[in-house]
């Protein structure tokens, strides 16, 4: 059973580094399997196919990260007030950095393959994140549309989008980031931190009303 059990954990670590770098399609299974030394049967055996591999590499995160999100965001509900927008991201740091302990750069890494997936189209993913996180997601969004009641409903969905583009992008730069604010500025930030920078950004982005085009 521990055989078995390394050999699972061993193809999703290298599987979820090779994705993280190269992205899910340009990925073979081939050289998942390479990596993690195992064989091709291996992987059928514990995953079946390759999208069924994919969504075994989120789920590791997304199992965390969703009901401690949600169970932060329901927090804030407590108060007598309608949370703001930065209140609700700024909820959502401290189970993104509870991912650190899922892997040494969980955090970044989650990130970095949730990017993947909406820029490579990976319909099943946005099924699979639906169908089985669904109540969290509405958790979230519901939160965000409160705060924000003057935005409509396809306007949110666009920015909620923009949203998630902006942190994707922030977080798989981090280091060069860092390196050119500690060359230029003097200035040195840790992951927390610059999660902390990009959320008035992105909470002003989601609030700013919306400019009719008549």
């Amino acid at each position: 059973m521990a055989g078995r059990t390394d050999t699972k954990t061993r193809i999703l670590d290298a599987a979820e580094k090779l994705f993280a770098e190269r992205g899910f399609s340009e990925t073979s299974l081939r050289l998942i399997t390479s990596k993690a030394e195992v064989n091709l049967a291996s992987v059928n055996y514990h995953f079946g196919s390759k999208k069924e591999l994919i969504r075994a590499v989120l789920a590791r995160y997304l199992d965390v990260f969703m009901p401690t999100a949600a169970s932060e965001i329901k927090r804030l509900h407590l108060a007598p007030e309608h949370a703001s927008l930065n209140e609700i991201f700024s909820a959502l740091i401290k189970p993104l950095l509870e991912l650190n302990k899922v892997r040494n750069g969980g955090t970044i890494i989650f990130l970095q393959l949730l990017g993947r997936g909406y820029i490579e189209s990976q319909g099943h993913l946005r099924w699979f994140i639906t169908t089985h996180y669904g109540q969290h997601l509405s958790t979230f969004v519901q939160a965000v549309s409160a705060s924000a009641p003057h935005i409509p409903p396809a306007e949110m969905f666009w920015r909620l989008h923009f949203t998630l583009g902006t942190i994707v992008f922030t977080m798989a730069s981090a280091d060069a980031l860092n390196e050119i604010a500690a060359s230029d500025y003097g200035e040195h930030n840790n992951t927390e931190a610059i999660i902390r920078k990009v959320i008035p950004y992105m909470a002003a982005g989601v609030a700013v009303p919306v400019i009719s085009n008549e």
